[in-house]
This record gives C-alpha cells, sequence and structure tokens, in this order.
C-alpha cells in the first residue's frame, strides 16, 4: 500500500507498506524463530502433502469420495501456509523529499500481520495530517536518516 498524504506543514509525505519476506534485522528474534532454517516446516509440509495423497489415491475402488471432503483436505493443505503469509513482518515506511531547503526525513517500523499493518499505515498519515511527524513517540516508528 502506497499512499500521498499532505502534512500539516505543508510537506507532501509518502506512506509506504510492505511485506518482508525474510525476518529484519532490526524486529526483536521471537522463541519460535530461533529454529537454524526452514528444515522442519518444509518436512512438516511434504508429510502433510504426502498423507493426503495416501488418503485421496489409495481408497477402495468403490468408495466415492464426496466433493466437500475434498475441499475440506485443500482447505487444511491451504490453511496453513496462509496464515503463516498473513503473519509475516510488514515494513512501514514515511518519508518526505520536500521542501528541499528544510531537509529529507525517513520513518520506518515493523508489525506483524497485514492488518496491523493497514492500521499502522493508517494511524501514521493521521499523524501526518495532523502533527506534520509521523511518530508521537509511542508509536513504532522511527527516524532512520536524520533531518538535515
Amino acid at each position: 500500500m502506497r499512499r500521498k498524504v499532505q502534512a500539516a506543514d505543508g510537506r507532501q509525505w509518502t506512506v509506504h507498506s510492505r511485506i518482508s519476506w525474510t525476518r529484519p534485522e532490526r524486529m526483536a528474534p521471537f522463541e519460535h524463530d530461533m529454529a537454524a532454517g526452514s528444515v522442519h516446516g518444509v518436512a512438516m509440509a511434504g508429510l502433510l502433502i504426502v498423507l493426503t495423497l495416501f488418503v485421496v489415491l489409495w481408497t477402495p475402488p468403490g468408495l466415492v469420495m464426496p466433493a466437500w471432503f475434498m475441499l475440506l483436505i485443500l482447505l487444511l493443505l491451504l490453511l496453513l501456509p496462509v496464515g503463516w503469509a498473513l503473519q509475516r513482518p510488514w515494513i512501514i515506511t514515511a518519508y518526505t523529499d520536500e521542501p528541499m531547503g528544510t531537509g529529507r526525513e525517513h520513518w520506518e517500523g515493523i508489525v506483524l500481520g497485514i492488518i496491523s499493518a493497514r492500521e499502522e499505515a493508517y494511524h501514521v498519515a493521521e499523524e501526518l495530517k495532523t502533527r506534520s511527524r509521523p511518530s508521537d513517540g509511542n508509536r513504532l516508528l522511527s527516524q532512520v536518516t536524520p533531518t538535515t
């Protein structure tokens, strides 16, 4: 999501959120993020696919699988990856390039999940409209490059 915001002081800001497929360095590590790689997740996904194929393909010849059962299996297969993708870290960025005489500002922060990212981008845009600053101290954005 990218949105242009006119701040209270007249400067034009860009508020941008993007997904991060790797854990950013600035993000505090969680206990469950301490595994050394993604081997365990790939192994579990492979095992789930093999077991699903076993249930679907190795059925007696006279047994008719209902369509709702096949859809249920597909839903279960897609539930975990979709949930994982929705809880990825999102990087919220607010920056301005104008006016040239006052210097550029660049602020960034990290949130987990797409819903939190949309809410945070909305709060940053509202703070810019009312206070001309993307953070009032208790939000998660911090200044990346100092004002010149």
